[in-house]
């Protein structure tokens, strides 16, 4: 059977035997792998700590027939102990790679590959806050996913904005026209953060207030979990703060209500 190389970043891992592991890995070229790693739970393990969630390694691998084999591992980021050494930057790479490893299949998602990597690189040497680099890839990786959300143009009717409320099975804010009742309104400083984070704008990112960014979170959160279709378990554990539960809990209803009140959307 085949052997091939590729680079990979650990999604997850869970015990299998007395010493081996399955890894669960986005690469580069392979879309999402899972392999087996013989003995690495064992202390003479030569490469058990490169494969560890968060660690990103070039990777030799033995095709078979249900599950692939790692038989070779070498460190090209070592972001795990920076980033457990951190609460905060941990619960938020937490919620990364279950978004990755629910967003991607076994399809070649270089975007995705690139992004994800990029995100922990970032939270292990803290260029941004946490919560910050969380909801920027959230955001980028709906996008690449083909769920950009609009937060100045009308989602629906194109309309130039700028618009204040915001659906979540809409695609972003939308026009007063088409805004359905009780629709969560936004402000235009957490409107503008939150395209910011869209575009990698750090500069606005970074001088948004307090309020603002809890704001934003929420809507951030509700906004990938309607795409994901069902909740981040690794979301309940980020902190985000009582305003970012709030509104975050304000999306999803209203986003219940208006799916209710339009029938034509469920046959």
């Amino acid at each position: 059977m085949p052997v091939y190389r590729d680079e990979g970043v650990v999604l997850r891992t869970q015990k299998l035997g007395e010493a081996d592991r399955i890894v669960t890995l986005l690469t580069r070229t392979h879309g999402k792998v899972r392999a087996v790693a013989r003995g690495v739970r064992r202390t003479s393990s030569k490469f058990g700590s490169r494969l560890e969630p968060f660690m990103v390694a070039d990777l030799q691998f033995y095709e078979g027939r249900s599950l692939d084999t790692i038989t070779q591992a070498v460190s090209i980021g070592s972001y795990g102990a920076a980033i457990t050494a951190d609460y905060s930057s941990y619960t938020a790479a937490n919620v990364m790679v279950e978004t990755a490893d629910r967003i991607t299949e076994h399809e070649q998602s270089l975007q995705q590959y690139h992004l994800l990597v990029g995100a922990l690189r970032s939270l292990s040497r803290n260029e941004h806050g946490p919560s910050l680099t969380l909801d920027s890839y959230l955001l980028r990786a709906m996008a690449v996913a083909g769920w950009a959300p609009s937060f100045h143009d009308c989602a629906v009717t194109g309309v130039t904005g700028p618009h204040s409320a915001f659906v979540v099975q809409l695609g972003g804010v939308v026009a007063d026209a088409v805004a359905p009742p009780g629709s969560p309104r936004l402000d235009a400083t957490t409107l503008e953060l939150l395209a910011a984070l869209l575009t990698g704008d750090w500069a606005t990112a970074e001088a948004a207030p307090a309020v603002s960014r809890s704001q934003a979170s929420g809507v951030v959160s509700a906004y990938a979990q309607w795409h994901l279709e069902r909740g981040l378990r690794s979301l309940e554990h980020v902190e985000r703060g009582t305003r970012a539960r709030v509104d975050a809990a304000a999306a999803a209803s209203t986003t219940a209500t208006s799916t209710a009140e339009r029938p034509e959307e469920h046959p």
